[in-house]
């Protein structure tokens, strides 16, 4: 019977359907998946392909291992995409702010200014070139580089991977968006390196939003694979049978959110020397109207 005709088959596809897309804003491979949730990877397997009929037991525990919300992967009527945001903001918000977005939805208060300018930051899948590129930038305008990865780990005494597999995605995701905010309360430029999840977290990617002038490093998937397997990181992608299909699934999720990006710096077939020059060419009138709104020093490029 086709899942048109039989509602709950229906119903199950687009489950497996969420948790697929859920899994790949998370950039997690079906393997992290099962090791951080405790199910097995078959299992998973057939709950995204739709013939998984889970228990509420343990499609809570995939949400929580993807640091998602159990209702978040519930098929429904809703427009899916605009409401989860709406519904992770408000999860998440001071009482403060909900009075303020409530205020501003009432025709009171008008938005926020910008937060002060503290730099550009660079988004993108893994092997977009970010490090890279992005400390080549920072010794060209005399700014700080920062990997904001880098700064998690020293913060908590642990690594990416040991801090996923101890608190799971969420607990990154709070102790990523803690870096944030001390590293914007130095008060100081700096040219930020992002994970290639950032993006999945909505209060962590609004802040580097109105933050930072944000520019997405954009390459071919078979680029990114290359990259990642020439700096010997196999986790998680790298290390699965179905490599590339799970890295273009990730790039198809993450791409309108990579989108909201100010710039977009397409690095696909360049050497890194040409790609720098042209990273540098897309912050130059940016850095040229920055110092005019905020009387920073102008950087000769």
């Amino acid at each position: 019977m086709s899942s048109d005709n039989d509602p709950e088959s229906g119903f199950l596809e687009q489950l497996g359907q969420r948790v697929r897309t859920m899994r790949a804003l998370r950039g997690m491979s079906r393997k992290v998946l099962a090791k951080v949730s405790g199910i097995s990877e078959r299992y998973i397997a057939q709950l995204e392909s739709g013939k998984g009929n889970v228990s509420i037991v343990l499609l809570r525990r995939v949400a929580g291992a993807m640091g998602a919300h159990l209702e978040d992967l519930i098929p429904s009527s809703e427009p899916a995409p605009d409401w989860a945001v709406i519904r992770d903001l408000l999860r998440k918000a001071t009482p403060n702010q909900i009075a303020q977005a409530k205020d501003i939805l009432a025709g009171g208060a008008s938005a926020p200014r910008r937060a002060s300018f503290s730099g550009i930051a660079l988004i993108g899948l893994r092997g977009a070139g970010k490090s890279t590129l992005g400390r080549m930038l920072a010794k060209k305008i005399g700014w700080s580089f920062v990997e904001l990865n880098k700064e998690i780990e020293t913060q908590n005494g642990l690594s990416v991977a040991e801090i996923i597999a101890l608190y799971g995605q969420e607990g990154f995701r709070r102790m990523e968006q803690v870096a944030l905010t001390q590293l914007l309360a130095r008060k100081e430029l700096m040219v930020l390196a992002t994970g290639g999840g950032i993006v999945s977290e909505p209060l962590t990617f609004d802040l580097i939003l109105s933050s930072f002038y944000t520019i997405w490093l954009k390459a071919e998937p078979e680029e990114h694979m290359a990259r990642v397997r020439r700096q010997g990181d196999l986790r998680p992608m790298a290390d699965d049978r179905s490599a590339m299909a799970e890295l273009r699934n990730i790039l198809v999720s993450r791409e309108p959110l990579y989108a909201r990006a100010s710039a977009v710096v397409d690095t696909a077939g360049l050497s890194v020397d040409a790609a720098a020059a042209r990273l540098i060419d897309s912050v130059r009138p940016v850095l040229q109207n920055e110092a005019r709104s905020f009387g920073l020093r102008s950087v000769a490029l």
